[in-house]
């Protein structure tokens, strides 16, 4: 069975279970590697110059979200292919990396979603290509490996959206003749 002079080891053992303790490090920051793209982001909008936008809040009211933390949020989450309100608004109460970006706060998807629809309307461009040429300036990124296409491509192909071939031909014949 077992060798002399070995101890045979049959008790389990497991490691500390306590969903009740509290546990260090409570900062957040400690979990995020030094390069980790939620730092990029949170630099590269830290650099930018963000007078444009903060001068569409007028004051007076409920106090809002600030602005830098929902442009961070919404960079960030474009960064990581999240485009959807409601994902995102789940990343920021659930993702460590999106709380340490947010601060703590959470905004719901409507709010969210009326930041990027009506007070980011108008610089959502110029903000993402500040923040790329910045990424590009520090080295994060190469340009030559981005591409615009103009492409459509229809998704959802039912019965009543797809094209006879014959009929495509008939058509550039037409439209040649014509």
């Amino acid at each position: 069975m077992s060798k002399p002079g070995k101890k045979v080891h049959d008790k389990v053992i497991f490691k500390e279970y306590n969903q009740n303790q509290l546990s260090l490090p409570m900062d957040l920051e400690c979990l995020i590697p030094p390069n980790h793209m939620v730092r990029i982001v949170n630099s590269a909008i830290d650099q930018m110059d963000l007078k444009l936008l903060l001068a569409k809040y007028p004051g007076g009211g409920r106090s809002s979200y600030h602005p830098v933390m929902m442009t961070k949020l919404l960079i960030y989450a474009y960064t990581d292919k999240i485009f959807s309100s409601r994902r995102i608004e789940k990343a920021a109460r659930e993702n460590i990396m999106y709380m340490w970006l947010c601060g703590g706060n959470s905004p719901d998807f409507k709010t969210i979603n009326s930041f990027r629809g009506e007070r980011m309307k108008d610089a959502l461009v110029e903000i993402f290509s500040e923040v790329v040429e910045l990424l590009h300036k520090q080295g994060y990124i190469k340009l030559e490996n981005y591409f615009l296409d103009g492409t459509k491509i229809e998704a959802n192909a039912n019965k009543y959206s797809w094209v006879w071939g014959k009929s495509t031909k008939r058509y550039k014949e037409k439209l040649q003749e014509k």
